[in-house]
């Protein structure tokens, strides 16, 4: 399987981020087993390095170690093959969202296909109803509401868990915000938030699906809504403190969860709040290589230009500026 970036209609990226890149280890299916918890402990360091760092980085070791796992499940045994395969998945989709945040929404469906087939062989169709949401998301990102709704409402008829119900919810719910429908997105958001309550607890056995970083996601996403709707104060208000309770390891839902926020004080006038929160995002993504938050990075510059005589938004600008930049390496070469 490969994939050819030139046909991404995102960022260009390194041709490896969109292929199967090591041949299948050679394992007896008892060794297959042992390796299991390890793989599902590097999966968590993997997530958390995705925190810290750009996706070119954290997408090559998530690769390797789809590849390695795909090859493992060819000789395990039948009773753990099903787990080695949606181990797999999960760190293809895991991919698949790195390739997002790089720019690269082409590749980021392709990782994420990889991951439904991935989970598919394992005996698991949820992930498919995940990906709808993801889908949603990309769509949400290029003002597409129409097919945020659509597919947002194809993974809540899809899905069996009511977390993926709840999501998918939410994504509907940001939607309806894009073309200012504010009834149907506090019905969504509503629904969401019932959902997302009842919710029963991940046993631990499968990495969860979905944001995990974000300390009140509900409240997130209804912060997301106010804003987009014209109400900025309910957003600021929604939002709150929230940003102090996300540990400062955990860069890029700090950036991503600060960025919402500024943006919403910016536009309520509360701008020195909303300058030293854009400088505290401006660094961070300089460092994750966000593509993701550079778009509200980029709507957070354009709202605090409208004070171009403020001493504090003058100063703050040029920091933004640098968060803005992208580098991007060319195919086959080092990000």
């Amino acid at each position: 399987m490969a994939f050819d970036p030139a046909s991404s209609s995102g960022g260009v990226m390194p041709t490896t981020i969109v292929s199967w890149s090591l041949a299948p280890p050679l394992l007896e299916s008892g060794e297959t087993n042992s390796a299991l918890p390890y793989f599902r402990n590097v999966f968590d360091e993997f997530r958390r390095l995705g925190q810290l760092f750009g996706p070119s980085v954290v997408a090559q070791l998530c690769i390797a170690a789809t590849s390695a796992l795909r090859g493992m499940a060819h000789q395990a045994q039948p009773a753990h093959r099903d787990l080695v395969l949606r181990l797999a998945s999960r760190f293809a989709e895991y991919t698949g969202w790195m390739a997002q945040e790089a720019g690269s929404d082409a590749a980021s469906l392709w990782w994420t296909e990889q991951a439904v087939q991935l989970a598919a062989d394992g005996g698991d169709d949820e992930l498919a109803a995940y990906a709808l949401i993801r889908r949603a998301e990309l769509a949400l990102y290029t003002g597409d509401s129409v097919a945020t709704v659509q597919l947002a409402r194809r993974a809540a008829q899809q899905a069996r868990s009511v977390r993926i119900r709840g999501l998918a919810a939410q994504r509907e719910a940001q939607g309806h915000a894009l073309v200012g429908d504010r009834d149907a997105c506090r019905r969504a958001l509503d629904r969401g938030a019932e959902l997302t309550a009842g919710a029963v607890a991940p046993d631990g056995t499968d990495p969860v699906l979905g944001s995990i970083h974000l300390p009140d996601l509900t409240a997130f996403v209804a912060g997301w809504c106010m804003h987009d709707l014209g109400s900025p104060a309910e957003a600021v208000t929604l939002l709150g403190d929230g940003l102090e309770v996300i540990p400062p390891e955990s860069r890029r839902a700090r950036a991503r969860y600060g960025a919402r926020l500024a943006l919403a004080l910016a536009n309520v006038g509360e701008i020195e709040q909303a300058c030293a929160i854009a400088e505290l995002v401006a660094s961070h993504v300089a460092l994750i290589d966000s593509a993701t938050i550079r778009a509200d990075l980029l709507r957070l510059s354009r709202a605090l230009n409208r004070w171009p005589k403020n001493p504090t938004v003058r100063r703050t600008l040029p920091h933004l500026a640098i968060g803005l930049h992208t580098h991007r390496a060319g195919p086959g070469t080092p990000a």
